[in-house]
């Protein structure tokens, strides 16, 4: 019998070129899918997604009604050449501020032009100006320029209040980070009555702490509640790193509220005092001497409020000991437990405000009457 009419040898042969004719079909069929792909491609069917969800409509509401109000702010720095005595203007940073009204008043952070030279704003619609400063309150970290925008103005924001916040409700930040000017970031406030120190010392308090996404740039554009309303203005962020951690905080609207329009009006901001002389390190160390919580008066300024009421400050007798003065526990009911606390407190008040002031005096609480005056 012949080797081709081996049935046994035929089906070995048949089943190798069929392997072979498989493999060779594999090894090709990438290619030849590719080439028919290539001559029918079309673009797909795109799927109707319905009606976007309800919180998505009314945050893309509150973005398109907000954002006109925001701006974009730049800061230059005149620099003299100490060699050729030439000036030169230098870029010195950027961030946010908000229309406070439609005469051109734009509220930032006193530390976004702070050392600037000058500054200048661009709208949303791509419009720039020049901007002139109107006032500062470095106290509060809050700064008024102003713009002459001769037509199609932009609007004022919507003001809300703060004193009726609540931890978890949601809040909308709008601003520049890094230079990208009409970012939109959202979250919950975190906390509230938060206190920041600046670089310099100054203590910043009242503030909301809010876990929405604020970078660098971000500093003085306005945080929003879910109905559009501002809220607060964000001044500052904790991160180790400089960038966003998750915790950022912003200037409460009803101290912007109280403070703006002093700033308008007279440049600057008074703050009410009693015309004392106080200090943390020594009220510390006496309010625990004395077993009591509240701020020790070191010193009465002469012809001060304080002295008009009878405040009575620390001195010392004729053997050389140290009287201790008052101890100011509270203000009309308001606890008072550090130097920062009072003056906290004060600044919800103004020039001319009466006051009932709850002393530690010689072992016995008192009350006394004081008409605040302007910090001098």
């Amino acid at each position: 019998m012949s080797a081709t009419s081996d049935p046994g040898l035929r089906r070995i042969r048949w089943i190798t070129w069929s392997v072979v004719i498989i493999l060779v079909v594999w090894q090709f069929l990438p290619m030849v899918e590719r080439y028919l792909v290539r001559l029918t491609a079309e673009p797909r069917t795109v799927e109707a997604r319905g009606e976007l969800a309800a919180d998505e409509q009314a945050t893309i509401a509150l973005f398109e009604r907000a954002s006109p109000s925001v701006v974009f702010i730049t800061t230059r720095q005149r620099v003299v050449n100490a060699w050729t005595r030439n000036v030169t203007s230098v870029p010195r940073g950027n961030g946010s501020g908000f229309f406070w009204d439609e005469l051109g008043h734009v509220v930032t952070n006193n530390h976004v032009i702070e050392g600037a030279s000058e500054a200048s704003i661009r709208l949303n619609d791509g419009r720039s100006y020049r901007a002139v400063l109107v006032g500062k309150s470095p106290e509060h970290d809050l700064a008024v320029l102003r713009i002459n925008v001769p037509f199609d103005r932009r609007p004022a924001v919507a003001i809300g209040t703060s004193a009726d916040l609540r931890v978890g409700q949601k809040v909308f930040a709008i601003g520049n980070p890094f230079g990208l000017d009409y970012t939109l970031t959202s979250g919950i406030v975190s906390a509230l009555d938060r206190s920041l120190q600046d670089d310099d010392g100054t203590t910043i308090e009242n503030l909301i702490q809010t876990d929405a996404a604020i970078n660098p740039g971000n500093s003085g554009g306005p945080l929003l509640d879910s109905a559009g309303r501002l809220i607060g203005i964000n001044t500052a962020i904790y991160s180790p790193s400089g960038a966003y951690a998750g915790i950022g905080f912003a200037v409460p609207v009803d101290t912007i509220n109280r403070v703006v329009p002093r700033l308008i009006a007279e440049g600057r901001y008074v703050r009410p005092t009693l015309g004392i002389a106080v200090d943390q390190d020594v009220n510390r160390a006496i309010a625990e001497q004395l077993g009591v919580t509240g701020v020790l008066i070191l010193r009465v300024e002469p012809g001060s409020a304080a002295e008009a009421a009878g405040l009575q400050g620390t001195r010392v007798n004729r053997g050389g000991d140290i009287v201790p003065g008052d101890v100011i526990l509270r203000i009309d009911e308001r606890p008072v437990e550090s130097v920062s606390a009072l003056l906290s407190v004060l600044d919800d008040y103004s020039v001319g405000d009466r006051v009932t002031v709850h002393v530690w005096r010689g072992g016995s609480e008192r009350e006394v009457e004081v008409v605040l005056q302007g910090a001098r």
